[in-house]
C-alpha cells in the first residue's frame, strides 16, 4: 500500500498551469452567467420577443419612445372628428306628450302641441328571416318546328337549394378577416341570422373564394415585387403539426401573402427599395436596394442602455429618433430634408459608431470555456451583443439611413410587420392549419380582404364582385 505522505507535492508550473485553467474556467462562468442576466433582462420593450411572451412580468410603458412633438395630448386643431349627426328622415318616430299640466293638472292631447325637441336613437334592425329566391328554368316549345329548349340557370345556382353569394362572403369575412373559429362562427350565424352551418359548408366556402381569388393575388403580388418601395417579413406557423413560413411582401395600398415550406424562399422578381429587419438571406437579392428596420434597432439599443449600460447605445438612440423626427417633418411638408443637415447626421452617426467601436475594442475579450479533451476551437472569436451591434451598423449605413435622402422610405419596417400580425393573432385563436391546401386559402383570402382595407373598399361587397374587375381597378398610391 501506497503511503499518502509518501506522495509528491505538485510543482510550482503545475500550480500556475491549474491556477490558470481555474481562472479561465472562472471567467467563462462569469460570461455565462452574465448572457443568462442579460436573457433575463430581455422584453418585447428592448428586443424582438413578441408580448405575448412577457406574461405576468409584462413592463409598464412609464416612458415613451417617441421625441417630445412640443403639442398638446388629443386631437389636434384641424383634425377631422367623427361623431354620429341627426337624419332628417328617422325610420321611425316615436311622439311623447306630458300626462298632465304642469300648472292645473289638465290632460294633454295631440292637438295641445305647439313644438317639439328630438332626440335620435341609432340600432340595428331586429334579425329577418333569409330571401329565398326561387330561380325556375322553363321549358318552351317552338311553335315553328315543335321542338322543346329549356332555359339554363345562372352562374353560381348550382343546387336545388343552397346558400346565396352574400351569406359565403359574409362568412370568409368572419373566418379570415375576423378570424373566428369554425364552430364559434356557426354559432354565431345561427344566433344572428338562422342560418346553421356545418364544418364541410364552412370549408368549401372558403375553397371557392380562394379559388375565384387566384389570379387576383398573383396581380397583387406583381405589383408589389415591382414596386418602388415594399415591406417584406415572415413568421413560422403550423401546418400539419409542421412548422412551414408565411412571407408577406406589401405596400400601403396592397398585401401579398405567401405559403413556403422553407423560410429562405424569397419572392422572386423584386426590383426597388426593400424595407427588412436584416435578415441575412434578403441581402441575396439581386438588382435591390434594401433599407432597415429602425425600430429593431432602437429596441436593440435600449436592451443595451438597460442591461450592458453602454453610453454609446444612448447616443445613438437620441440620434435615430431625432433623424426620424425631422424626417417625418419634412415628408409632412412635402419636402425633401436639406442635404447639410442629412450630412449632418450622418457625421454624428460615424463618430458614435466609432468611439462605440473604440469602447469594444478595450474591453477584455470574452473568455470561453475550456474544451474537454484540448481540442481546437473553431469559428471566430465571440463578441459582445454591443459590438456585433456596432459591426452591423457601421456596415450597413447606408441601408440604415436610407430614409434620410429617399423621402419614400421609411423609419421601420412597421408596415410588413403590422400585415404579418393577424397570423400570429389567428394561430392564438384557432392554433394552426390542418392540411396545407387551407393554408394556401387563408394566403389567398387575407391577400384580398387585407388590400380590399388599405383601398377602402367594402370588403362584403368586395367578395361578391368579379376579382378581375378589382384587379383593374387597385390603387397603387
Amino acid at each position: 500500500m501506497n503511503d499518502p505522505d509518501s506522495r509528491s507535492e505538485p510543482s510550482r508550473e503545475e500550480l500556475i498551469a491549474l491556477v490558470a485553467a481555474q481562472a479561465a474556467e472562472i471567467a467563462a462562468l462569469k460570461a455565462h452567467i452574465a448572457e443568462l442576466e442579460r436573457r433575463l433582462g430581455l422584453n418585447s420593450t428592448n428586443s424582438s420577443i413578441p408580448p405575448s411572451s412577457d406574461g405576468l412580468k409584462k413592463p409598464s410603458r412609464i416612458k415613451s419612445s417617441r421625441e417630445p412633438s412640443g403639442r398638446a395630448s388629443g386631437g389636434q386643431k384641424g383634425h377631422k372628428g367623427e361623431t354620429l349627426l341627426q337624419v332628417a328622415e328617422p325610420n321611425k318616430t316615436v311622439d311623447h306628450f306630458p300626462l298632465s299640466c304642469a300648472a292645473c293638472g289638465s290632460a294633454m292631447t295631440l292637438e295641445m302641441s305647439t313644438g317639439h325637441s328630438a332626440r335620435q336613437v341609432f340600432d340595428l334592425p331586429e334579425p329577418v328571416p333569409l330571401i329565398v329566391i326561387e330561380h325556375r328554368a322553363h321549358d318552351c316549345r317552338c311553335p315553328g318546328c315543335g321542338a322543346h329548349t329549356r332555359a339554363g340557370f345562372p352562374d353560381g345556382v348550382n343546387a336545388p337549394v343552397q346558400y346565396g353569394p352574400r351569406i359565403a362572403a359574409f362568412v370568409v369575412y368572419l373566418l379570415h378577416y375576423q378570424l373566428l373559429p369554425e364552430d364559434r362562427l356557426a354559432e354565431l350565424m345561427a344566433d344572428l341570422f338562422g342560418v346553421k352551418l356545418v364544418a364541410a359548408t364552412i370549408a368549401r366556402m372558403s375553397r371557392t373564394c380562394a379559388a375565384r381569388l387566384q389570379d387576383f393575388a398573383a396581380t397583387v403580388r406583381d405589383l408589389v415585387a415591382g414596386a418602388p418601395v415594399k415591406h417584406m417579413d415572415e413568421t413560422g406557423f403550423r401546418i400539419g403539426g409542421k412548422t412551414q413560413w408565411l412571407h408577406v411582401a406589401s405596400t400601403a395600398q396592397l398585401t401579398f401573402y405567401r405559403v413556403c415550406a422553407k423560410r429562405g424562399s424569397l419572392l422572386a422578381n423584386v426590383i426597388g427599395i426593400v424595407v427588412h429587419d436584416h435578415w441575412k438571406p434578403y441581402y441575396t437579392m439581386q438588382d435591390v436596394l434594401h433599407a432597415l428596420c429602425n425600430a429593431h434597432h432602437l429596441r436593440e439599443l435600449k436592451a443595451l442602455v438597460e442591461i450592458e449600460k453602454e453610453d454609446w447605445a444612448r447616443q445613438m438612440q437620441h440620434l435615430l429618433r431625432r433623424a426620424c423626427h425631422a424626417a417625418n417633418l419634412a415628408r409632412q411638408r412635402s419636402v425633401a430634408l436639406k442635404p447639410p443637415l442629412i450630412e449632418c447626421f450622418e457625421r454624428r452617426y460615424d463618430a458614435i459608431v466609432a468611439d462605440g467601436l473604440a469602447f469594444h475594442e478595450a474591453q477584455i475579450p470574452l473568455a470561453q470555456a475550456p474544451i474537454k479533451g484540448g481540442g481546437k476551437r473553431r469559428g471566430r472569436t465571440p463578441r459582445r451583443t454591443g459590438h456585433n451591434l456596432l459591426l452591423r451598423l457601421a456596415a450597413r449605413k447606408q441601408d440604415t439611413l436610407r430614409f434620410l435622402r429617399n423621402p419614400a422610405v421609411p423609419f421601420t419596417n412597421n408596415q410588413a410587420e403590422r400585415d404579418g400580425r393577424m397570423m400570429k393573432l389567428r394561430q392564438k385563436i384557432s392554433g394552426g392549419f390542418r392540411s396545407l391546401q387551407g393554408a394556401i386559402d387563408f394566403a389567398l383570402i387575407r391577400s384580398f380582404v387585407s388590400t380590399a382595407k388599405k383601398q377602402r373598399w367594402n370588403i362584403i361587397d368586395a367578395l361578391n364582385r368579379d376579382p378581375a374587375n378589382m384587379a383593374k381597378s387597385l390603387r397603387l398610391a
